[in-house]
């Protein structure tokens, strides 16, 4: 299985405790506190606990993109398998400096296609919630159909999927 990628302007690679300043950075923005939640990461060692209770899960990956200009780590790519979703769930986090560059559409289209490509189901399925319109216009622009709202743990999700003929 691949682990690597490179893009235009990014390499993508595996979440790891070199990691540990950036994700520190990245739990801690206004929009990853107000669409995703807080994760509880303010020292060095929370950090890398998140970092190893990530690696630990099977059914999860990260993938870390960094500029290749300046070789910082700007945000990330995740592929979940969620209980309450039939499909690995795509998701992707940046730094707000980094939004509105097209790094999260780069990096999301080229680990989608990777996903697409290896798995026999060519469905991936992306969750966000509802007031999350940067997101879902990243998703619709990566070809994402609106599919139903659920509510998981008292929170209503708008769920997006996409499928690879």
């Amino acid at each position: 299985m691949q682990t690597n990628f490179t893009t235009e302007r990014l390499q993508l690679e595996p979440l790891a405790e070199k990691h540990i300043a950036f994700i520190k950075e990245l739990v801690n923005t206004e929009g990853w506190l107000k669409f995703i939640g807080d994760r509880n990461v303010h020292k060095d060692e929370d950090a890398l606990a998140y970092i190893d209770k990530i690696k630990s899960m099977s059914a999860v990956r990260y993938w870390v993109a960094t500029a290749i200009e300046n070789n910082l780590p700007i945000g990330i790519i995740t592929c979940i398998k969620r209980d309450y979703l039939t499909h690995n769930d795509i998701g992707f986090a940046f730094l707000p400096m980094y939004a509105g560059k097209g790094f999260a559409y780069e990096a999301a289209n080229e680990i989608l296609n990777y996903l697409t490509d290896i798995a026999a189901d060519k469905t991936i399925q992306a969750c966000t919630i509802p007031s999350n319109t940067k997101s879902i216009k990243l998703l619709e622009k990566m070809g994402f159909i609106y599919q139903e709202q659920i509510e998981q743990n008292g929170e209503l999700l708008s769920i997006y999927f996409f499928c690879k003929e």
